[in-house]
C-alpha cells in the first residue's frame, strides 16, 4: 500500500510535452522517477524543457509535428530506437481554434479535428508494439488521454472544432480501452478546466475573473492538481480502472 503512486523506472511519452498541460504532466513524472520523453512540433521549445527537467531526472527530447502521420510515425519511429517498451503514452499534443459561427474556416476545423482526435488514435496505434512489450496482468500499460471539461459541457465560446473533438477522444478513450483490455492496456482520459497553459493565456488575461467566479472551486488549476491525476492513472493506484473519464475541472463540468 506504501508505493501505490509509486512510478519509479517506468518510459513514459508526454505528446504536447513543452509547455502547458502536458509540461505539468511530464515535470511530474520526472520528479517522480519516470524516464521521460516529451514531444511537441517546436523543437527549440521541447528541447529547452528537456534540458530544464533532465536536472532534476531524466527527460528526453524527441520533437515531431503530430499533426501529420509521418510526424506520428516518425516519432514512433524514433521511441522505437531508443526503446524496447513503453510503459506510459500520454495524448495531450492539441489546438483550439476559434471564429463565430458563420465564418468558422474549414482549415482550422481539419486541423483541430487531426491534431485533438485523428493524432490520438494513430500515435496509440503506431507504439501499440511498445506498449504491449511493456503490459503484463499484473503491471499493464498506461495510454491516457487528455480530453477536455469542453467535450463534457459545450463551452460558451465558438470553439466548435475543439469541444466536438475533445468529446471525441472521450468516445474514443472508451473504445480503445474495450479493444485493448486483453492486451493488458488501460485507456484513461483527463479532462481538465482552466489551468495557466498558453492555449489559456488570452482568455484568462481577459475572463479570468468571471472564470474563477464560475468555478465551485473558485481558482485555476495548479500544475499538482492534473499532475496528480496523471501519476493515479500511471501508477498501481490505477491498475484498475480503465475506460475512465476523469474531470479535473474544480467541479466545473459536475456541479
Amino acid at each position: 500500500m506504501k508505493k501505490l503512486f509509486d512510478i519509479a523506472g517506468k518510459v513514459a511519452l508526454v505528446t504536447g510535452g513543452s509547455r502547458g498541460i502536458g509540461e505539468m504532466i511530464a515535470t511530474g513524472y520526472v520528479e517522480n522517477g519516470a524516464k521521460v520523453y516529451i514531444s511537441s512540433r517546436k523543437k527549440a521549445a521541447c528541447d529547452a524543457l528537456a534540458a530544464k527537467l533532465s536536472q532534476r531526472g531524466q527527460c528526453i527530447s524527441l520533437p515531431h509535428d503530430l499533426g501529420t502521420m509521418a510526424g506520428i510515425e516518425g516519432l514512433a519511429k524514433d521511441l522505437a530506437a531508443r526503446e524496447p517498451r513503453l510503459d506510459i503514452l500520454v495524448n495531450n499534443a492539441g489546438a483550439s481554434w476559434g471564429a463565430p459561427i458563420e465564418d468558422y474556416p474549414e482549415a482550422g476545423w481539419v486541423k483541430v479535428v487531426d491534431l485533438n482526435l485523428k493524432s490520438v488514435f494513430f500515435t496509440t496505434q503506431k507504439l501499440l508494439p511498445l506498449l504491449r512489450a511493456a503490459a503484463s496482468a499484473q503491471s499493464p500499460a498506461r495510454v491516457v488521454n487528455v480530453a477536455s471539461v469542453n467535450g463534457i459541457t459545450p463551452p460558451e465560446w465558438e470553439t466548435f472544432a475543439y469541444s466536438s473533438s475533445k468529446a471525441g477522444c472521450i468516445m474514443l478513450t472508451r473504445h480503445l480501452a474495450k479493444r485493448l483490455a486483453p492486451d493488458h492496456i488501460l485507456v484513461n482520459a483527463i479532462s481538465p478546466g482552466p489551468f495557466e497553459s498558453q492555449m489559456m493565456a488570452e482568455m484568462l488575461k481577459t475572463h479570468g475573473e468571471a472564470i474563477r467566479a464560475k468555478n465551485p472551486l473558485h481558482r485555476i488549476g495548479s500544475p499538482e492538481d492534473i499532475a496528480g491525476v496523471a501519476i493515479f492513472l500511471a501508477s498501481r493506484a490505477g491498475a484498475y480502472t480503465t475506460g475512465a473519464n476523469i474531470p479535473c475541472d474544480g467541479g466545473l463540468a459536475e456541479v
